[in-house]
């Protein structure tokens, strides 16, 4: 059995501990013997396998996330155990897997994946050009804080959605300056933040729907849907604007403090992804934004005042 190990996963595993590299080599050597040794991790087509960090000179802990194919095993999620995260036991699995199982699961993979290549576009161009803002990025969550959430929302978490959090769980932004790494300097929400805002927001229309029950039915008001995910907002910590994933489509849409119009485009979270990828691998051809830097920090020009005009320089292809 081939076991494959991306170069973004070995680039993750030397920024963990000196020991974390050869203590992936040593899982390989149980993969490729024992290739379905993991345990189902709650997204289609992945397995989860943990690594005792005890066994190795500076090594973390590790849940390490696989792909398994017939004739070949991809090491697709690297992240260190959080020991105060909430354990994944059975219940937590079958519930994030099973809870309004995807109809098609080799499609729910295929999304999994394009996820999870996006997202590593994206972090790759962060590591190598602007290190501040990669650093602000959150370690993945677990299946049982994903589990907790979803039980939060009330609602089935899309799988692209899980797949996305169990690579990072929020963007704090570079050096508190609430500029997330997105377009427009958009920031992944905490999850922390996004049970407390969609909470929050339920409350809104549940006040809503009081006054529309007095209301002519072309007046009533409709300010979020249980469906709504908040995934992206304005800033780390603005929540004035921002996109949310909606649960029961699969595609973006927008939340305005201002009352903004919703953008013309509808995205789903992976040609989101993909698109903040295109844009940071050829800044040339970006049109929504362009991506740039002030010192180590990925500044997207929509988001440069006139006194930072100076410091800010487009990004290199």
């Amino acid at each position: 059995m081939n076991v494959e190990i991306p170069p973004d996963v070995r680039d993750t595993a030397s920024q963990l501990g000196a020991g974390v590299p050869y203590a992936l080599k040593v899982l390989a050597g149980r993969l490729a013997d024992d290739p379905d040794m993991g345990r189902p991790s709650g997204l289609p087509g992945i397995l989860d396998v943990t690594v005792d960090g005890d066994l190795f000179e500076d090594c973390p802990d590790l849940s390490v996330g696989y792909i398994r194919e017939p004739d070949r095993i991809e090491i697709r999620f690297l992240r260190p155990v959080d020991p105060t995260e909430p354990p994944a036991d059975a219940h937590d699995r079958e519930q994030v897997r099973d809870q309004d199982r995807p109809a098609d699961p080799a499609t729910a993979a295929i999304t999994v994946r394009e996820t999870a290549d996006a997202w590593h576009r994206i972090t790759r161009r962060l590591q190598h050009n602007a290190p501040d803002s990669y650093a602000g990025l959150r370690a993945g969550a677990g299946p049982g804080t994903i589990a907790t959430l979803q039980g939060d929302l009330g609602i089935r978490i899309p799988v692209e959605l899980c797949a996305l959090w169990l690579l990072t769980a929020g963007d704090d932004g570079a050096n508190g300056r609430g500029w997330g790494c997105l377009p427009g300097n958009r920031a992944l929400m905490p999850l922390d933040d996004v049970a407390a805002f969609h909470r929050m927001k339920m409350d809104a229309q549940a006040h809503e729907d009081t006054l529309n029950a007095d209301r002519r039915e072309g007046d009533r008001i409709t300010v979020w849907k249980p469906t709504w995910i908040p995934v992206v907002s304005y800033g780390t910590a603005d929540r004035s604007s921002g996109l949310y994933l909606d649960a029961e489509t699969g595609y973006l849409g927008s939340w305005s403090r201002y009352n903004e119009p919703p953008g013309e485009e509808l995205d789903t979270l992976v040609t989101y992804l993909e698109e903040a990828a295109d844009m940071l691998e050829a800044p040339a051809l970006a049109t929504r934004d362009k991506p740039g830097l002030i010192g180590a920090t990925l500044v997207w020009l929509s988001r440069v005042g006139h006194a930072q005009e100076d410091r800010w320089r487009p990004l290199a292809s």
